[in-house]
């Protein structure tokens, strides 16, 4: 009896898939460092179809004005805040990835879209991690328990696959990929190779069959989607789910989506009856608002397509060691700690012994240089413990040289500030000259540098300079 061939083992990189015969201490396709684990590849190229008993048809070269579209039909969940970060909807035959740290609620959300889709579609929810009557107790606290929605709790893929032979689902949900496994992949499930496996079998099926399929994803404990990075490439739509563990609020960020802007966001609440839409997100970002308190600046920034209102707030305080202390959160460190250089060298604030706390509320990220502008100016207004100028709005990007440059559609900004009672904006010159038109009811004002920005933003320093001058 001749001896069975031994597995092949190969090394795979967690970030970005690249396979490798031996290991390497740095992978030669991203060049991340110690990102390679064992890999095991499938069996045989016949064990592939994982269960599938469809087989693919041949392709064939056609050309593109010839290739079959489905007029770009999209399923309602019944949340339209939701489906405008989708695009519209969940578009047939696509794959969703939502992430989100333990207990923020992915699977509370996945099982409303459930209840949503099912109205008009067969949805099946398959759970790998939750027993039948744990979501059926869920689905009574959020008042769905009545809905038409086909449950299975499973976690082999090949079964999973010939459940959905005979069901003949509209919808998949998955919760969530990190416990499948696929039998020709020799491994425990949540390994690399499980993860990337079954997300390219679950991938091959939702293109053959037309139906979308939505998985839930685990994160690791520095916020990436647990196993191979590949796994954001392959499917269609990425969504985070975020929030401060103390706060009501949860953020759903399109932050990859091949049907529509990236970058989008939902605001949710969580309730007892599950995560309920935010119509107005600018309203409640600023709703505790202290207008009259030195260090807090209003900023309009872009996610996606839409404008958001935000507060930042900052304070400076003498600092008891060397080197004082530098913290963010919500905006990006490194651009802070930027804004805090210009405002010593262009706008002669001392801030060497200063300790600096910038913090965004509600749980918003900005990651878009617009709120430098506002940054600056309320670390400013920290530093002389005086209150901004009220009902305004602060736009614009600072640079190294202490200039205020351009930002992007500046007119839907003032369109969303002037919405909500502000009548004030300074703004960059570059974009106020490029604007074709403002709000009726906004005062636009116009600079070129920060020392510009602070004395539009500062008057009674500047006025308390003008007097230290002539004395």
């Amino acid at each position: 009896m001749p001896p069975s061939p031994k597995s092949k083992i190969t090394f795979l990189c967690q970030d970005c898939g690249h396979t490798s015969p031996r290991w390497e201490g740095r992978c030669p396709s991203c060049g991340q460092w110690n990102t390679y684990v064992e890999y095991s590849p499938p069996k045989a190229p016949g064990q592939r179809n994982g269960g599938l008993r469809r087989q693919s048809q041949a392709n064939v070269p056609v050309l593109l004005g010839d290739q079959p579209v489905d007029g770009g039909r999209r399923l309602s969940m019944g949340m339209p805040e939701v489906e405008r970060v989708l695009g519209g909807g969940a578009v047939l035959g696509s794959l969703v990835l939502m992430a989100g740290d333990p207990g923020i609620g992915k699977s509370t959300l996945l099982l409303q879209f459930a209840a949503g889709l099912a109205a008009e579609h067969k949805v099946l929810y398959v759970s790998g991690e939750e027993s039948g009557g744990q979501v059926r107790l869920r689905a009574e606290r959020l008042g769905i328990a009545g809905a038409s929605v086909l449950f299975l709790a499973e976690t082999s893929l090949e079964a999973i696959l010939g459940q959905m032979e005979v069901v003949q689902p509209g919808v998949l949900i998955v919760d969530s990929i990190q416990t499948l496994y696929s039998d020709a992949t020799p491994s425990t499930a949540g390994s690399v190779a499980q993860v990337r496996e079954c997300t390219q079998l679950l991938m091959r099926w939702a293109k053959e069959t037309g139906v979308p399929v939505f998985l839930a994803g685990h994160v690791t404990k520095d916020g990436n989607i647990a196993g191979p990075r590949v796994l954001e490439h392959m499917v269609d739509v990425v969504l985070y789910l975020e929030g401060e563990a103390m706060s009501n609020f949860r953020l759903l960020h399109g932050v990859k989506n091949r049907f529509g802007a990236t970058n989008d966001v939902a605001l949710l609440e969580m309730r007892g009856d599950g995560l309920a839409e935010v119509a107005d997100p600018s309203a409640a970002l600023i709703a505790e608002r202290q207008s009259d308190v030195p260090g807090s600046a209003v900023v309009v920034t872009l996610e996606g397509s839409r404008p958001l209102l935000a507060e930042v707030q900052a304070l400076t305080n003498p600092s008891a060691f060397t080197p004082p202390r530098r913290s963010s959160n919500g905006t990006d460190f490194n651009r802070m700690a930027m804004t805090t250089a210009v405002l010593g060298r262009r706008a002669s604030l001392s801030l060497g012994n200063q300790d600096i706390m910038v913090n965004v509320t509600g749980g918003l990220r900005i990651n878009e240089p617009a709120a430098d502008l506002a940054v600056a100016l309320a670390i400013a207004s920290s530093y002389h413990d005086v209150p901004l100028a009220p009902n305004t709005v602060f736009i614009g990007e600072v640079g190294l040289n202490g200039e205020v440059r351009r930002v992007p559609q500046i007119e839907r900004r003032l369109s969303e500030a002037a919405r909500h009672g502000f009548v004030r904006a300074v703004v960059p010159k570059g974009s106020a000259d490029a604007a074709t038109e403002f709000p009726p009811s906004m005062e636009v004002v116009a600079v070129s540098s920060l020392r510009e920005a602070m004395a539009a933003a500062l008057p009674q320093v500047r006025r308390v300079r003008a007097i230290q001058d002539s004395a």
